[in-house]
């Protein structure tokens, strides 16, 4: 029998991964992504020397709620009760996407539980015109025709070079890919209802910001407004790379995390 993890918080069954020995180490996944899509390929390069953790949060992995509406609180309770339950603390806890979001409400709300904190293509609110247009275009699509929504995330969401790359074969695969997961709409809800910019002047924990300089899914801006919010927070601009290229080559995106984790 193969044991799967799971913890309860706020009537929801959190289902999380957990690999490895040594210090903690959180990835949060981002909207209509999982533990296994989007950090399967980094697992390996973390967990020789720690422990990873991989929490699913509602509409993601087996994890389990009501289908009520999100909220950041929700899916950052989620994203502790998963730390808590699977390894001790202090962690370093990484987030990509609406996992950035979620990881940066965890660790203000939750100071002495991150050690150290990594913000991988998030933003600090969605109340601007464009972010709004954006989030209500990617539910139209969803609602009405999925190859469309398909379509449009990888446009929006890989950089035009990492596309190419794909070719023709791979973007047609990708277009057979049994994605999204059916509770993906939920998540793209909370994403155009996001607003933590109240919280973030509480994070203390040394804080990377990583921008995607070719991001047109969550521009860089978004990073730019987190690191600017955040006390102490480092900045980094990857130029050129879209939301979603380090899913293709992650190279860049551990060797940088690694340096920041381990730094003294």
């Amino acid at each position: 029998m193969i044991f799967v993890p799971y913890v309860a918080t706020r009537r929801t069954q959190v289902h999380y991964e957990v690999d490895g020995q040594g210090p903690g180490l959180v990835l949060v996944h981002g909207t209509g992504g999982d533990a296994e899509k989007v950090f399967g390929n980094v697992v390996g390069d973390f967990s020789r020397d720690r422990t990873v953790v991989r929490p699913n949060f509602s509409g993601s992995g087996e994890t389990a709620d009501d289908g009520s509406d999100l909220t950041v609180e929700l899916i950052a309770d989620q994203v502790v009760a998963a730390t808590r339950d699977a390894v001790p603390g202090p962690v370093d806890l990484l987030g990509f996407s609406l996992g950035a979001v979620a990881a940066a409400a965890a660790a203000a709300t939750e100071p002495g539980l991150v050690r150290r904190l990594v913000l991988v293509g998030g933003w600090a609110h969605s109340t601007g015109p464009r972010d709004g247009f954006y989030f209500e275009t990617w539910r139209k699509l969803l609602d009405t025709d999925r190859e469309l929504f398909k379509r449009f995330s990888a446009l929006t969401g890989f950089s035009a070079a990492t596309l190419d790359r794909f070719g023709h074969e791979g973007l047609a695969q990708s277009l057979a890919d049994a994605w999204p997961p059916p509770g993906i709409g939920r998540q793209i809800d909370l994403g155009a209802r996001v607003d933590i910019r109240d919280l973030l002047p509480r994070i203390t924990a040394p804080t990377l910001v990583v921008g995607l300089g070719g991001d047109n899914m969550i521009p860089m801006e978004g990073s730019r407004q987190l690191a600017a919010a955040i006390p102490g927070a480092r900045l980094v601009e990857l130029d050129g790379e879209g939301h979603m290229d380090w899913f293709a080559d992650p190279t860049g995106l551990v060797e940088l995390t690694r340096d920041f984790l381990d730094a003294d």
